[in-house]
């Protein structure tokens, strides 16, 4: 297995590829995974605006013909040179799977193959060849961490000599995350919102970035605990227009009800308002969410959470285990506490 995470990439595309032909790219960050692919692509050497060294594949192509891969793999360039074959498939169709297992154990010599999947649990479809042949550099692409998102914001705006107050950067943060590619185009419309201010404020921000929920769930979370169906339904559309996975809005939702779940139990053991265990324990949460929680708190009961956050881990492991279905099942369960939060 040769696997490169994520803070180590920077530094594969400054050593080259050594000998490596064959690369998997996955993860739920599908911006990310189409940006290091991209990256990849441009350092193999080969010609991207030569038909005859380029192929391009999805994984409708494996269907309907399940030997294509290992064709185009074999097949030599017109002019000769090498070549690329570049796949944006899930990552567990079982034509991909299967040719790609023998091009682990043999790996071409005159071709490269990238594999751009999905979010993979481990040990299944690609991921599991990856994790097994060490002809096989595996790259997996998460949500950016605080640190990868605050460079990417620093390296944006930097290029126009803007710097942050500490409240847009806070607003940004808040904002951004969920694919690499939204976020980094947010921050190119903001840059040139400011070009020439020195300093972003708060206010910049959010007249460019501040209705652009496409990139944050926390639209969607808020619709969920104010019981707004059509607001759900809004956000639920801006996130899939961003190719944003839904997976990332029902884990937001679990971590926003493990927080309502010990400030609601800590209000009912020492007899507190919602506002006074918001006050100890909340300093985390924005200024403009604290009366959204505080009238959760009021509204929903301990038994009520738990009960919720039964049926948020149960939709998360199915849409893991069932991920053709991961839109449909986020989409239920969320509807389904919106609902509830009608009725309270």
């Amino acid at each position: 297995m040769t696997e490169i995470k994520s803070h180590e990439f920077d530094g594969l595309l400054q050593q080259g590829l050594s000998d490596k032909k064959l690369f998997l790219v996955y993860g739920p960050d599908r911006g990310l995974v189409s940006e290091r692919a991209v990256q990849i692509a441009g350092r193999t050497g080969v010609a991207l605006d030569d038909p005859f060294s380029l192929v391009k594949l999805d994984a409708s192509d494996l269907q309907q013909t399940p030997s294509r891969l290992l064709d185009e793999v074999n097949t030599f360039g017109l002019f000769g040179g090498e070549k690329l074959v570049w796949i944006r498939a899930a990552g567990t169709e079982r034509p991909l799977v299967e040719s790609f297992s023998v091009l682990s154990q043999n790996p071409p010599t005159g071709s490269f193959v990238i594999v751009e999947a999905g979010d993979l649990k481990k040990g299944t479809g690609a991921r599991k060849i990856g994790e097994t042949a060490r002809s096989v550099l595996s790259i997996a692409c998460y949500a950016d961490d605080a640190r990868a998102l605050n460079a990417l914001i620093d390296n944006e705006l930097g290029q126009e000599n803007l710097r942050l107050s500490a409240a847009a950067r806070e607003r940004l943060n808040e904002a951004l995350g969920g694919d690499r590619i939204a976020s980094r185009n947010e921050l190119r419309k903001l840059a040139l919102y400011c070009r020439g201010l020195g300093i972003v404020e708060e206010e910049h921000v959010i007249d460019i970035i501040g209705d652009s929920s496409a990139i944050s769930v926390d639209d969607a979370i808020d619709a969920v605990l104010k019981g707004d169906v059509d607001g759900l339904n809004r956000s639920i559309r801006k996130i899939t227009a961003s190719k944003t996975a839904v997976f990332l809005v029902l884990q937001a939702c679990l971590k926003q009800f493990q927080l309502l779940d010990i400030m609601r139990a800590e209000m009912d053991e020492k007899r507190q308002q919602p506002a006074q265990v918001i006050a100890a324990m909340g300093r985390h949460l924005h200024f403009r969410r604290k009366p959204l929680v505080e009238a959760a708190l009021k509204s929903w009961t301990l038994p009520a959470i738990r009960r919720e956050l039964t049926r948020l881990q149960a939709a998360i492991f199915q849409s893991r285990i069932r991920q053709s279905l991961e839109a449909s099942i986020a989409m239920q369960t969320l509807l389904a506490i919106t609902l509830q939060s009608v009725q309270r």
